[in-house]
This record gives C-alpha cells, structure tokens and sequence, in this order.
C-alpha cells in the first residue's frame, strides 16, 4: 500500500505521532513511512499496533535507548483500547469507570467485598481524581509487558480489564482499608503517590493478589521441621498449603535425625534427610505457585550434621537419582568454628542430632557463639567431639568445603548461612532462636517447631493439641533507590512504606495457623531495595572504589534510621509487637552493638525505649528482579549482567538496555562477571550493619575460577561478618531468581 491520505489519517498513525512527538532528540526518521510501506491496508487495529511496537524495538541501542518508552507508548494504547472494549467505558480512566470495574470485578468475585464495603461511592470517587494517567509513561517497555503480563487483574476471559493506576490505587485501598476513618484517604493518597511514581514497589503476592478473592500478601515463609513422623508430614502439608496461595518456603531440617539412627532405640532404622526432601521435592513440582509457576522450595542443613555430604549432593547432575532433588534450594548453616576448621585446615566431626539429644542432654543446633571466638555452640561442639560414645563421621573440613563450592559452580547453590553471625545480631534473641534463612536468604527472624499431641478422651473423641511454633513470615517491598534518593523523597516515602508493609499483616489471611500467629507476634516487615548499580550509576561512582563503600555505608544507615522510626511512629499510635519488651530494641543493646552514638541516634534510641516499635524486624534486601524490571531500575544491590541484552518471548525478543545508559554514564555499568567480588563485599559488609536481617548477595564467577579464589570470596564474605550469601553464578550456570521475593 503507498502512503495514502486515508493512512495518514488513520486513527493509530495519528496516535503514534502523539507518541513520537513526545521524544522529538530521537532519529524518528522513516519510521511511519516503513510502517505504511509494511501494510497491506487488511490490518487490524491489533496488527498495527503490534508492528508500532515491533519497529520501536528493533530501534532500541545503546545509542538511543529511549525507544522503549516509544514502545511502551503503543503497548499502552492497546491496553487502552482493549480495556475499554472489554468494559464497555467510553475512555480509559473516566468519569465513574474505576468504580464501575469495582462493582463488577467484585460481582464476578474477583475483587474482594471488602474494597466496596470500607470505600463508600464518594470515598472512591473522591480517590479516582488522585489518579494520573500521565505515570502510565514511566514504564520502560520490559516493564510495561511484565506488569500488563503477570499482575493487572483479568476477567474469567482473560482479558485485562485493570490499568496500571488503578492496580496502584486497589493496592493502596487494601493496605489502608483497616485505618481509622478519618484518615484512611489520606493515606490511600500517600501510598498511591509512592506506588504510581515508582518511588518503591510491593512484593509479588501483593502487587498480584492485593484486593483479589484469592491468594495472599506475604513473600517468603520459614518453617522448623520436627524430627517426629507426624511433625515431618505436617510440614510438607503445610508447605503445599503455603505454596498454592503464592509463597515461597524455607524449611529447616537440621532437626531431623540423620541416616542410620535409632527409631524407638532400634538402631540403624533412620533413613535420613534425603527421603523427607525427595518427598518436599515432589510437593514443589506438583503444588504449583496460583496456577503460574512451579513451587519454590529450599532446604537448610547444619554442615556437622552427619547426612551432609548427601545433602550437599542432592542437587548435582550425575550419580545416583535416587538421591537427588534437583527442583529444590539447597543452604547450609555455617558455625563460626567449622570456618576456622577450613581455614586451619582442620578435621571436622559430623553427628547424628537425635543421638546429640539422647546422648548430651542438649541439642547443639540450639547454641551459637555470643561473641566471635568464643561462645556456646564451641563448647558443647567440643563436648561432642570428646565424648567417645557418640558416633560421627570425620572429615577433613576443607574436603566439606570442596564439596559445597563444586556442588555451587554446577547448580548455583547450597546457599551460605553464618549462623553465629546472625544470631549474635538478632534484636530478638531472648525470644529465639534463628536456625536458617527462607528462599532468598534475606529473613531472619526467630523459629521453632510446631508440636503435635493427640488423646482419645474419655467419650471416645480424638482431641489433636498442637503447640505452634514460630513459622516466620516475611512481607516484603523494596525502595527504588535509582528515582527515590535522587528526587529526594526518601523521608516521606519511608513512612508510608513502613505502614504499608505494616499494615499487610492485618489485611492479610494465611491458612497455615501458626504462621498467623507469627505474623501477629513479631509483626515482621522486611523494607528493601532495589536500583543500587543504577543509583551508583547515576552519581558517577565507580563499583569498585572505597567511594561506593563509603556510600552504602551512609545511605543504608539513613534509611535504617527512617525505617526504626517510622515503626516507632506506629508503636506510639498502635502499640509495639508483643514480645519488645526484653528486646534489643527496648534495652538499647541494638543500637550500642552497632555504634549508633552520636546525638541523633541517641535520640531515636530513647524514642524507641519510650514508645516502643511495632515491628520486630525491619529491613532485609531482597532479589526482586521483576519488580525492578518494572520500575526501570537495576536489580537488588547487584551490579547488571550487561549493559544490553534480549528478554526471550515466544515470537520475537524485546531488547532492554541498562537504566539512563548515555555516554556519560556506560563507563560506570561494569558486568557483574567482571567486577572483583571482594569490593562486592566490602559493600555489603558496609550495608549489613544497617540491615538487622540479611540480603540477597549473590556471588558472581568465570566458569574457568580457581577453586582457591572463590574459597578466597567466601573466607572473606565470612571474615567481613555477611550473615548469608545467596547464588554462586557462574557464566556456566542459568539461574532464574525466586518470584515470591520478587519487592
């Protein structure tokens, strides 16, 4: 077809010059005429568009990489364009329409009675005006796709039938439906403007399922796996059960006795670990995560656990399948003194933790070292070693270690958990105990056992009594540090981030019991971020300098210090968590640990010992690699693995380019792959002192490293006092990060 005047005049070609007027510093030269000369003129208006997009992509360079907001302008006019198709509305975002798709998401039972029954017509029609169409332009293409793809709500059709302000607007609706009636909208207001700028983004579950019939708000879980029969099984149910509503699930097992053990004093009868996870294994294939994805489960064990070596196997491709779980996570809890082992080159002694009990009188996985080189769990490890009638395995620690870091170089895992110094920085020790992390190695928070009694009464009915345990519940979001520092919104968006995270443990229904409780308990939240290598970027400060470590230093101190008193704020209003007194917090051992000592800190101590805190736990820095996606902004606190690359669909690849690449700032986006881990660490060294749980540090490798150098990375991530390190990635090896912790 030649360019005719009916083309040129053609409702979408004159939508696409709106669109391309908007960055008039590109090359847009051709552009509609190879989209005219590419028609046959039988097109649909969904052809169109598809090609409108298609040609913006395959402009996107290094160069110019704006043309993915070309993109994202046609994407959007289809999702506006089908919306109202679907919904009968004569314009996107009009007069009355939000609150129509309320009325009749909740009808078809999609959308929660609740939204209508907290939110009056004048209540919602007051909160449409907040709305801004204009941010809907934020979004990179990637980001577009992936928010419009997986999380706007659709109809039984499967049409999307939500735009992105109003998943924005129904999110901050269901975090604040709870708060008082006179200040309710208002705080609707505050989270909608943090949510639609992109100033922050909310974990997976509750940016998919907030104000929806089904599936629930929080993250990660952490179960403690009783060494009973009935405990184990309960556990695997229990997890199914958390994985069909969308969570992803840690479980300890370093409380399970070991391979060859007594059953009932009958030696030899145990079959170990490797059986209970091949069971945990098929549960991650067969419970699926809402319909979309396969469950995501990982395994701790302790490395003086004496089914070690199996464990730390379970994942590799060759040998015997039926010791193998390849779809689960592995992570392996670390003491202090088995470090020194593999730095000393020492023997280390691995036991059976059921004979431990019988034979000690204590259980060893229950001790750490208060203080480093000295403590508890040393002493009775000792006590174990000397006495002859317990039976262990003995090895060569530094051959355990091999092991871990060849089974890490072909499957990415096991996961590293240091657990001395976790535990020695738990503002809550004298509730409990922390034995491993969760899925993304970023919660720690206080865990024990659920226990199960059953009695035949007297008229003949069965009574089940469970003594619940703490079943760690983590609520995540995350800050975009690359947009939210530089526009100087930190304070002010940290204060609601707090309430709404806050506020997703009274909104929020989960069907495991006791991890209710839990979540009730502590009252955990868990503020991250996202968006460091693009902040970096944009400050032009190179990765590897003591100028970037001097930076996370300084940064996360600031948002540690809005994030402890944004919670005392809530304290003051609501009341603290019910086991603060005693705590870290309220003794002002948290802040004197961590040299908190200058007169503003001071301050805020006494605030804390005065009001008390609402939460628990505060910060832990996730992996969310889809919600950056969605917020432009570069993952977690990882440097970017190039500076572009194609995401892979069915029927074409979209090209992405890191965040404001330009030739000012491509010096400063380094590969992950090229960068010297050990300034890596000394980064997050620097931030783990702010953070009182953990981050998702992955560790990036050659395939062609030395063994000596990545035990060279760990020693040293160990030695700067990380409490976790999360995926060895390797050039060889394809990893693909944990939605459920996606913030």
């Amino acid at each position: 077809m030649s360019y005719t005047a009916d083309l040129a005049e053609h409702e979408m070609i004159i939508k696409a010059k709106d669109i391309l007027a908007r960055f008039p510093y590109l090359n847009r030269e051709g552009f509609l005429t190879k989209l005219v000369n590419g028609v046959s003129g039988e097109e649909s208006h969904h052809d169109l568009e598809r090609m409108l997009v298609l040609h913006a992509l395959e402009r996107i360079t290094a160069e110019e990489p704006d043309w993915t907001y070309v993109a994202a302008g046609f994407h959007l006019q289809a999702l506006y364009r089908n919306a109202i198709q679907t919904r009968g509305e004569e314009g996107v975002y009009s007069k009355g329409s939000f609150y129509r798709l309320l009325q009749v998401l909740t009808d078809q039972g999609i959308y929660n009675a609740d939204l209508l029954k907290f939110y009056s017509e004048k209540d919602i029609e007051q909160l449409t005006e907040i709305l801004q169409p204009e941010r809907d332009h934020l979004f990179t293409y990637i980001g577009l796709r992936t928010l419009a793809d997986r999380y706007l709500t659709k109809d039984y059709e499967n049409n999307i039938v939500e735009m992105p302000q109003e998943r924005f607007l129904v999110i901050a609706m269901t975090l604040m439906m709870k708060e008082q009636d006179n200040k309710r909208l208002d705080l609707v207001k505050e989270a909608y403007w943090a949510l639609s700028h992109l100033y922050m983004t909310v974990a997976t579950p509750t940016l998919s399922n907030a104000g929806k019939t089904y599936g629930q708000l929080s993250s990660c879980f952490i179960d403690t796996v009783d060494d009973s029969l009935r405990g184990i099984y309960d556990s695997n149910t229990d997890v199914s059960t958390v994985s069909k509503n969308g969570g992803g699930i840690g479980a300890y097992l370093g409380k399970i006795r070991a391979r060859g053990s007594d059953i009932k004093g009958y030696k030899g009868n145990s079959s170990g670990v490797l059986p209970w996870m091949k069971q945990l294994n098929n549960t991650a294939v067969s419970v699926d995560q809402l319909g979309q994805r396969q469950g995501a489960v990982a395994v701790y064990l302790d490395v003086w656990h004496r089914d070690i070596i199996e464990f730390l196997d379970a994942k590799l491709n060759n040998g015997d399948e039926r010791m193998r779980t390849h779809d689960l996570f592995t992570g392996v809890c670390l003491p202090d003194v088995f470090m020194e082992a593999v730095e000393n080159r020492d023997e280390w002694h691995l036991f059976d933790p059921h004979e431990v009990r019988k034979v000690m009188g204590f259980s060893l996985e229950d001790t750490y070292d208060e203080t480093p080189g000295e403590g508890d769990f040393r002493r009775k490890y000792a006590q174990c070693v000397k006495r002859s009638e317990l039976s262990r395995k003995t090895i060569p620690a530094i051959d355990i270690m091999k092991r871990i870091m060849k089974s890490q170089l072909e499957t990415g895992t096991p996961f590293m958990f240091y657990r001395d110094a976790v535990n020695r920085a738990n503002p809550n020790k004298h509730s409990g105990m922390i034995y491993s992390s969760n899925l993304c190695t970023e919660i720690m928070q206080n865990m024990s056992a659920t226990t199960v009694e059953e009695e035949i009464t007297k008229d003949g009915k069965i009574v089940i009594t469970k003594a619940p345990g703490d079943y760690v519940v983590c609520n995540l979001s995350s800050i975009n540090l690359g947009k939210a520092v530089p526009e100087g919104v930190l304070e002010r968006l940290i204060s609601i981030q707090v309430r709404m995270l806050d506020n997703v443990i009274d909104c929020n229904t989960i069907e495991v019991p006791q991890a209710q409780l839990t979540n009730a308990k502590y009252r955990g939240i868990g503020l991250g971020t996202f968006g460091w290598h693009h902040l970096l970027t944009k400050n032009k400060i190179v990765w590897e300098s003591d100028e970037a470590v001097h930076y996370a230093d300084e940064l996360y101190e600031t948002i540690n210090y809005l994030a402890i008193e944004a919670s005392a704020e809530l304290a003051r209003e609501k009341g603290p968590y019910s086991v603060f007194k005693g705590s870290d917090w309220q003794t002002g051992a948290y802040f004197e640990q961590r040299r908190y000592d200058d007169e503003k800190w001071l301050r805020l101590k006494e605030k804390v010992q005065s009001n008390g805190l609402r939460n628990a736990n505060l910060i832990a820095v996730a992996p969310n690699s889809s919600t950056s996606l969605i917020a432009g902004s570069t993952a977690s606190i990882d440097p970017i693995f190039r500076k572009e690359y194609s995401e892979e669909k069915k029927d074409y690849k979209i090209p992405v380019t890191a965040p404001d690449l330009s030739p000012e700032t491509t010096w400063y986006y380094k590969s992950a792959y090229h960068i010297d881990q050990l300034w890596s660490i000394k980064q997050n060294a620097a931030r783990q002192r702010h953070v009182d749980q953990s981050i998702s540090f992955n560790i990036y490798v050659q395939n062609t490293v030395k063994a000596k150098d990545l035990l060279k990375i760990h020693m040293t991530a160990w030695k700067k006092g990380l409490k976790t390190t999360y995926y060895v990635r390797s050039t060889s090896v394809d990893i693909e990060d944990c939605e459920s912790c996606s913030s």
